[in-house]
């Protein structure tokens, strides 16, 4: 609920919404494997065929952006339309900045808003500690996708970010130019204020109810 708390009952009320938990986050287990994006997309994948569901509309924010990217493409037959929200397709589409982080971790930066609300859901620190590291290694081993896998996407695509985003704005337009059936969306605000993330600023802003209005008309579009 910390980051799409603000939306998924306005979104729900007009679609219906699975809102997932990846491996080793909040009430979804571990496993003795490494998470990457290509691991994400596949559970996705698993899910759609337990409730047998053949294609579906994914929405994916940050890391599941980046996931959401992975389902388009390799996962094309999945996918009617994706929502990537905040996320890059290569290493240089964030400030240099972001990246030596990833090298030496330090549980201490991460909020603590997310801390309790994991313990909330499993009081296990050894568990949200697992987490961590699992997220710290799935960005420590991040490759770019190339241009041709990004041009491979066919699925309609609405590309979101907010204009003081983590990923720079020129990066998104330059996705929106690669893939051959996307439109952009470039909304005021920082790295998930867009939907009311619980970390971003601006928590009475009007702009989530304005993404909901978005994604709402993205996908009545035929």
């Amino acid at each position: 609920m910390t980051t799409f708390g603000t939306i998924l009952h306005a979104l729900a009320k007009t679609h219906r919404v699975i809102a997932v938990e990846m491996q080793a986050h909040g009430h979804t287990g571990d496993r003795d494997a490494f998470q990457t994006f290509e691991q994400d997309a596949n559970d996705i994948v698993g899910l759609l065929n337990h409730l047998n569901i053949e294609r579906a509309n994914i929405f994916g924010f940050s890391n599941g952006g980046q996931t959401a990217i992975e389902l388009g493409i390799n996962h094309p037959k999945r996918i009617n339309k994706l929502i990537i929200a905040s996320a890059f397709y290569k290493r240089s589409g964030v400030p240099d900045w972001f990246w030596p982080g990833f090298k030496n971790p330090d549980f201490g930066h991460m909020p603590q808003i997310y801390k309790d609300e994991f313990a909330k859901i499993n009081n296990d620190p050894a568990a949200l500690m697992n987490m961590f590291n699992k997220d710290v290694q799935r960005m420590l081993n991040f490759k770019d996708w190339s241009e041709n896998a990004m041009r491979s996407i066919n699925a309609p695509a609405l590309i979101v970010q907010g204009d003081q985003d983590l990923s720079f704005a020129e990066h998104a337009v330059e996705m929106l130019r690669m893939l051959p059936n996307a439109r952009l969306a470039i909304l005021p605000g920082n790295h998930g204020s867009y939907i009311g993330e619980a970390m971003s600023w601006g928590v009475n802003s009007k702009v989530p109810g304005l993404f909901v209005a978005l994604v709402d008309e993205f996908l009545a579009e035929s």
